[in-house]
Formats: structure tokens, sequence, C-alpha cells
């Protein structure tokens, strides 16, 4: 059996990494033109208004697109009741956001994050009314189609926020920035698909069926993946608040935001592939393999080259970015490692095992927030979400994958882990070694041990892959893609 996935799932990854590298790029535009203009303070108080607006997003998030992938005979009802569903969630959160915005303020100390919690409880509202025929987008392989309109939605929320930091000066151009965006999401989901929803509430007990699991593990994952985020608004000032969340959302690029996108792609595929094992555990270790091979050394580089870094595309106003930058990029890569192991476990039916695995996780570094860390600093927290997520989490997501898979073994596993550690590792030893030798003006050591790295890691990487006999994975699967666009090219030229 061939390595390479079916032409429609390889064109479905290629648009959905295009979806959400493009989003991200805008995203990276946007964070560092406003670093320019803005300063740490000013993101602190945005990223403690986002910690409460996501909380009260997952307290009621009823995962109905979660529902509605799975679902192969999901009919007209089940898409108005998932809407009305949906509509019913954001309205409440909405609400909640809006009447506790005070106490929050009052938590954090900063009487700033109340009105800006008012706007953004009427922007959490405008979402529950856009279209839920987008979602058909992603359950019908229409990637090309989800790329227009994420596209669309995005510039239109960066041009309103670029214009109004550059007249502002101010905070409150992101803020806006976030309602034009959600704004122009349901004008362009009711122009790009033809369904029109309504409300109902025939199919919602089948619904809620599935989702009131995805619920509870939404929970969970929100509490592992904010909670540090919250101790360290209380613990610190806003300006450390901006400094380590900023870090957060960068470090999460090279491999969260690659990575994710592949999974979401493959999410359709698994379900297609559940009758068959062993084509299930194929697209499986393909999806692993591929993401081991870009998340370690990702995680790694940006570890090594966090301080030239932040001096380069930020800014001297931004120093204190670099040591929170290179935890959280070891963070985001233990994350980035089982993404496919959660996905596979909904589709074996395990929903409830992610659960456990979100609550084991979160209430880990529940004790050790009030015990150990009390009171830390922003790195100790930073290294404690690193010991519990990157260290406990692998282990459990893969340990649990194997007593729900039995087609699948450890020795599967490991295999698609050794040439991407032994690669990367030899990529960290010359990088740290050029770091000390290299005396020249950040810009050049930064270009110097990117291009260094980067060619370090694909001839280590090929070397032991061809030491190996070329066998089927990641590299495999790369390469077929690549040679026969090079022998194209060699035609044509």
């Amino acid at each position: 059996m061939t390595d390479t996935p079916r032409p429609s799932l390889l064109r479905g990854m290629l648009f959905t990494v295009a979806t959400r590298w493009v989003d991200r790029l805008i995203g990276l535009a946007s964070t560092l033109i406003l670093a320019r203009l803005l300063l740490p303070d000013d993101f602190g108080v945005i990223a403690m208004a986002a910690l409460a607006v996501g909380l009260a997003d997952v307290l009621l998030d009823m995962g109905v697109h979660v529902a509605l992938i799975q679902n192969p005979r999901a009919t007209q009802e089940h898409y108005n009741s998932a809407w009305t569903l949906r509509l019913l969630q954001n309205s409440a959160a909405a609400l909640l956001i809006f009447f506790c915005s005070g106490l929050i303020a009052d938590y954090f100390v900063d009487q700033r994050i109340e009105p800006v919690l008012q706007v953004l409880a009427l922007a959490m509202f405008l979402t529950g009314l856009e279209n839920i025929g987008v979602i058909k987008f992603q359950k019908d392989l229409d990637f090309q189609s989800e790329f227009y309109f994420r596209l669309f939605r995005r510039l239109i929320g960066f041009s309103v926020t670029m214009l109004l930091a550059w007249y502002m000066q101010s905070y409150w151009a992101m803020v806006f920035g976030t309602l034009a965006g959600r704004s122009s999401g349901i004008v362009l989901s009711y122009l790009m698909h033809p369904m029109r929803p309504r409300l109902s509430t025939r199919k919602m007990r089948e619904i809620f069926a599935v989702s009131q699991w995805m619920l509870i593990g939404n929970l969970g994952g929100y509490t592992e993946d904010n909670l540090h985020r919250i101790l360290v608004g209380r613990w610190n000032n806003t300006s450390t608040m901006g400094e380590y969340s900023l870090a957060d959302d960068i470090a999460a690029m090279p491999t969260t935001e690659l990575l994710a996108p592949i999974n979401r792609a493959l999410f359709p595929a698994f379900v297609a592939a559940a009758h068959d094992p062993q084509e299930l555990k194929r697209l499986y270790l393909v999806a692993q393999s591929a993401q081991n091979l870009l998340a370690l050394p990702a995680a790694i580089g940006l570890l090594i080259v966090a301080d030239e870094l932040v001096q380069v595309l930020l800014g001297p106003a931004w120093l204190g970015v670099a040591p929170f930058l290179q935890v959280l990029a070891l963070v985001h890569a233990g994350a980035a490692l089982i993404a496919s192991s959660q996905y596979m476990l909904i589709v074996l039916g395990r929903i409830r095992w992610n659960v456990l695995i979100s609550w084991m996780l979160a209430l880990l570094f529940v004790a050790a927030a009030f015990t150990v860390i009390a009171q830390a600093p922003a790195t100790d927290i930073a290294w404690t979400r690193f010991a519990i997520s990157a260290g406990v989490a692998i282990v459990l997501s893969f340990t649990l994958l194997l007593l729900a898979f039995p087609a699948l073994r450890w020795s599967d596993l490991l295999r698609t882990f050794y040439r991407p550690v032994l690669a990367g590792a030899v990529m960290a030893l010359v990088l740290l070694w050029l770091q000390s030798a290299l005396a020249l003006p950040v810009l050049f050591v930064l270009l110097i041990k990117c291009t260094a790295g980067a060619l370090l890691y694909v001839f280590c990487i090929l070397a032991l892959w061809l030491l190996a006999g070329r066998p089927a994975g990641g590299e495999a699967f790369i390469m077929q893609r690549l040679l026969p666009a090079w022998h194209r090219l060699n035609r044509k030229t």
C-alpha cells in the first residue's frame, strides 16, 4: 500500500495549512506593527480581557462543529439545531462577560479591562450569528472555500486594527479590530455558503450527546492552556503579562500553527478510515511522523534564536519576551506532538479519554500553582507548565491511544521520533557553537543561524532516513511530493 494519502486529502492538507499560515502571518504582521505602535502594557490589558472571554466561551462551548463533522448523515435539521445551540451559547457567554466585567477588572487590579470586556461581549454575541453552513467546507473537504472565507475575514479585521492603531495609539485599536473581524465574518459566511439556518431544537439532544463531552474536555483544556496566563496576570504587572502573552503567541507559530491545520484536514480522513484499522494506522503514523519532523526542529531552533529574533522583530521595548519565548517554544512543541493522538481518540469513540487527559494535566498544574510556584515569577510558571504539558501529557496521551487502538504499538511510535530527535540534537549543538563564534550585527547572526540550522537539519534527516533504508513515514511522504515537482521543473527548464 502506498504511503501517499489520496489526492483530495493532500489538497485539503495543503489548503488547510495555507489557511492557517496566511491567517497567522497576517496575525504576525499585525503583532509586529502593533509592537512598534503600542507598549507591553497595552498588550497586557488585551491579554487579560481575552482570558475572561476565552473562559466564558469554553464554559458554554457545546462543540457543535465536532458533532456535525463526526455525523456522516447530518441533515439540515442537524445544522439548524447546531446553529440554535451555538447562538444560545454565544448569547449566554456575552451576557456573562458583560455582567462580570467589573469583577474581572477587580481580579486583575486594572479597571481598564471593564469597558474592554463590555465591547468584546458584543463581539462574542455576533459570532453566534455566523452561518453554520461554513462547517460544511471542512466536512466536505472544500478547503479552498474555507481558505477564502478565513482570509477575507482576517484581512478586514487586520485593516481596521492597523488604521485605528496608527490613529489612536491605544489598545482600543485591537478591541475595535476584533469587533470588525467578527462582524465581517457574519456577512461573508452568508455570502459564501447558500445554507440559511433557522431556529430549531429537533436534533439538539442528539448533538448534545456528543458535545457534552466536548464541553467538559474543553473546560479542562482551557484550564490547562490558560491557567498559567491567569496566574501571570494576577501575580505580575500588566507589562509582564503583555510580554508573556506575546511570547506565547509567537512560540505557538512554528509548531502548533503549522501542525494544527494538518490535523484539521486529517480529521475527516481519520473518520472515513475508522472501519479499516490498517489504513487508519497508516494515516496516523504518516501524520505523526510528519509532525515530529516539523515540531522538534522548530522548537529547538526558536529556543536558540530567541534573543536575536526579539531584537530584530520587536525592538528594544520587548527584550523581556526572549526568556519566555525559549521556554514556551518547548511547551508548544509538546502540545503539537500529541495533537494527532487526540483526534484519533475522538475517531475511536474515546472522547472521554481526551477529557481525562485535559483534566489530569489541569489538576496537576493547579496543584503545582498553589504549592510549588505560589506567587512565583512568570518564568517559573512557564517552566512548570513545560514539565507538566510536555512531559506527563506526551506519555499519558500515547499510553491511552495504545489502549484504545491495539493495532498500534510503542515501537511504531518510537520509529517516528528517533530520527528527528537525533537530527535536532546535531542542529542544536552546531547552533550553540555558532552563537559563541559569531561576532556580527544581530540581523546577520539571526539569518546565519536560521539558514545553517535549516540546512543542517534537512541534511541529517535525509542521511538518517537513507541509512534506515528509506522507511515509510514523514520523510517518504515529503519526498514523494517533492520528487515529481522536481522532475516537472527540470522538464520545463
